[in-house]
C-alpha cells in the first residue's frame, strides 16, 4: 500500500542536500556500547557484528548503506533509542566496511544476501522464542528486500527499508548529474581507499587487476569493479539482477518502505507506479522534503530532531505489540 508521510521537514532544512548533509555531518550521533563478534562465512571470509542484544529481548538487525558502518550516526541513533526501550540491536558490516579488509576477492553490493541469511539465522537460532526484526538503509536496505523476496520463508518478523535505491540505473545516473556529484565523488574515494588497503593487505587477490584509481562514476565502477567481482557479466547485468523495484510484489513477510520523493540519490522512477507492485505485506510510505537519509525535522535553526529513528522506532514497537503487518498475518 502506498501511503503518504506526515514528516515535515525543519523550515531551515528544505533543501534535500541541505537534509542529506545536515543528518550526515552536523547530526550528533549518541554514545552507544557494544559487544563485538566476527562470524565466519562459509566461503572463509568474515562478517564483524557490533550489538547491544540479549537473548531474553525482541531483537532488530540492521544493515547499513555503502560504505556505512557502526560508526554512521543513523546508526548509532537507531541502536541507541532501541537500547532505551528495552529492544537489542546488531549491526551486520557488510564485508570490508569494518576495520579491516575481508579475505575475498568480492566484498558486497547492493543485491548480495548470502551474509544477510547467514547473520538472521545465526541471530533465530541463538534467541528462537524472541522476534527478530530487521532495518536496512539505502544499500542495505535495498539489500534487505532482495533477501525478503529470495528467502520467504525467512524468520523475520517485520522488515523496513530507508532510502533502498530500487532501481540502480536510475540511481547511478541520478548521482552524476547536478550537486549530486559530490555524494558519488566522496563515495567513490572511499571505495578507492577500500580497494587499496585490501590490496596492499592482501596482492594475492590480483585486485589490481581492476582499474578502481582511474574510476570517477558508479557507472564506471559498477561495470569495472562491482560486476566482475561478483559474477555479474556487465555493470547492466549487475544493475538489472539486483535492483528490487520488481520484488516488492513477490515479499510475504510485513515490511514498510520509507522512501524520499527528492532523494538526491534517486529519482521518481525508482518509486512504484501504484499499489499493483506492491504485495499485500508491503507498506510503501512516500515522504517529502527528507533528502538521503536526512529526515530533519525542527523548528528551532540549529537544534535539528531526528525525525527517523523515532519513526523506525514507532513502526518497530507497533510490530512487536501487533498494531503492524507482520510474518504470517
Amino acid at each position: 500500500m502506498l501511503t503518504k508521510s506526515k514528516f515535515r521537514p525543519a523550515w531551515w532544512l528544505r533543501n534535500p542536500h541541505l537534509q542529506t548533509l545536515w543528518a550526515a555531518k552536523v547530526q550528533p550521533a549518541p554514545a552507544c556500547k557494544f559487544t563485538y563478534e566476527r562470524l565466519t562465512t562459509p566461503d572463509n571470509d568474515f562478517v564483524d557484528l557490533c550489538s547491544t542484544a540479549t537473548s531474553n529481548a525482541p531483537s532488530v538487525v540492521i544493515f547499513h548503506g555503502l560504505a556505512g558502518s557502526v560508526e554512521s550516526p543513523y546508526v548509532r541513533a537507531l541502536m541507541s533509542l532501541l537500547k532505551s526501550q528495552g529492544i537489542g540491536a546488531t549491526l551486520m558490516h557488510f564485508r570490508g566496511c569494518s576495520a579491516e579488509p575481508n579475505l575475498t576477492a568480492g566484498a558486497y553490493h547492493s543485491g548480495h544476501t548470502a551474509d544477510i541469511k547467514l547473520v538472521i539465522d545465526t541471530l533465530h537460532r541463538r534467541s528462537p522464542g524472541q522476534p527478530l526484526l530487521a532495518v536496512g538503509y539505502s544499500l542495505g536496505g535495498n539489500a534487505l528486500l532482495k533477501y525478503l523476496a529470495t528467502y520467504r520463508d525467512t524468520p523475520l518478523e517485520f522488515a523496513i527499508a530507508v532510502c533502498p535505491p530500487l532501481v540502480l540505473a536510475e540511481g547511478a545516473q541520478r548521482i552524476n548529474t547536478g550537486f549530486s556529484k559530490v555524494y558519488q565523488r566522496h563515495l567513490i574515494q572511499r571505495m578507492r581507499h577500500a580497494m587499496a588497503v585490501k590490496h596492499q593487505r592482501y596482492p594475492q587477490l590480483g585486485l589490481s587487476r581492476y582499474p578502481f584509481n582511474e574510476l570517477k562514476t558508479f557507472i564506471e565502477w559498477d561495470h569495472h569493479v562491482t560486476a566482475p567481482l561478483h559474477n555479474f557479466e556487465s555493470g547492466e547485468d549487475y544493475y538489472t539482477k539486483a535492483s528490487t523495484l520488481d520484488d516488492l510484489k513477490h515479499i510475504d513477510t510485513g515490511t514498510h518502505v520509507i522512501f524520499s520523493s527528492d532523494d538526491p540519490f534517486f529519482t521518481r522512477r525508482c518509486m512504484p507506479a501504484d499499489n499493483e507492485a506492491l504485495s499485500d505485506a508491503v507498506t510503501f510510505e512516500v515522504v517529502e522534503g527528507a533528502g538521503h537519509v536526512g529526515f530533519i525535522s525542527g523548528g528551532v535553526p540549529g537544534f535539528g530532531r531526528d525525525w527517523l529513528r523515532h519513526r523506525l522506532a514507532t513502526l518497530v514497537s507497533d510490530a512487536l505489540s501487533g498494531k503492524r503487518k507482520t510474518k504470517g498475518s
